[in-house]
């Protein structure tokens, strides 16, 4: 692999932009009630859409792969990433889901057989720190097992990101992308059922909302994401810093507010971290 150029990184980064976008629409268009079966409502149609459209049912030989990526990708992340939202305040529940390129640097090393550099340990520590200058209210409380599960969101989805990067002869990137999907919806539904029981009829703003996070934020993010990692590796964990930015970006915006010098900042140095992330995968892929 000659290395992420400027184009798959900027392709990729569409996915964590558009996750981004996941928390306005939830609260706006969706029952908030229901977060769990939103989960799974915005990613087993989107996997069969998916399937529908050229993916086809997946290969009998790689279901286990592909349930236990779309278990930790999706079902397990959605769960935890749920349950943090609803004991912890957004901006602790960000800070600790940005920890996944850290996460994702030492994951590799025995999945992989990549040891993790000292620049990206730093890069990932300093994407870390700006997520935390950008979100964090310093007098947040903060709820145990809501912060181990938000832990446990980014450790889930870095465990993916790392499998498909182990595995990624498993298919093309929407194959992979719609049977992870569809597995990982799959794992959720019933359990939504069985904790938030039977939502109500869902009216046009509903609809509206599902068809959005259906197939952008979730059919076309997802295929995006699993495209990027194809091509750049386990590295583009890098990118899904900018969901907090787009996300904080986005709620500033709503509320007429402007970020202050210390968000500012904030920003600057995730943005930093990221490009530095994508010129390390490349310096990595040309074996430097």
């Amino acid at each position: 692999m000659a290395g992420p150029t400027l184009r798959t990184a900027a392709a990729t980064a569409i996915a964590p932009c558009l996750w981004g976008t996941t928390y306005i629409v939830f609260t706006t268009l969706l029952p908030v009630d229901h977060p769990l079966l939103v989960s799974a409502l915005r990613a087993l149609p989107a996997g069969l859409l998916l399937m529908a459209l050229g993916a086809g049912l997946p290969p009998r030989h790689q279901i286990g792969r592909l349930a236990l990526i779309g278990f930790c990708n999706i079902g397990l992340f959605f769960a935890l990433i749920f349950f943090a939202a609803a004991r912890l305040p957004g901006g602790v529940a960000a800070t600790l889901s940005s920890s996944q390129p850290l996460i994702v640097a030492f994951l590799a090393w025995p999945l992989l057989g990549r040891k993790p550099r000292i620049a990206q340990v730093a890069a990932a520590l300093c994407g870390l720190v700006g997520v935390a200058m950008l979100v964090l209210d310093p007098s947040a409380h903060v709820d145990l097992l809501g912060a181990l599960a938000a832990f446990g969101s980014a450790l889930s989805m870095a465990c993916a990101t790392v499998l498909i990067a182990r595995w990624g002869r498993l298919g093309t990137a929407m194959q992979v992308t719609a049977w992870q999907l569809a597995l990982g919806g799959l794992f959720v539904l019933p359990f939504a059922l069985l904790v938030e029981g039977v939502p109500p009829l869902p009216s046009g703003q509903n609809l509206l909302g599902y068809a959005y996070l259906g197939l952008l934020g979730t059919a076309l993010a997802y295929w995006l994401w699993v495209r990027g990692i194809g091509l750049i590796g386990p590295d583009a964990a890098f990118l899904g810093l900018l969901s907090p930015v787009t996300a904080t970006l986005i709620g500033a915006a709503a509320l007429g507010e402007w970020l202050g010098p210390l968000q500012w900042c904030g920003v600057a140095i995730i943005l930093g971290a990221t490009l530095a992330g994508m010129w390390l995968a490349r310096q990595r892929a040309r074996g430097t």
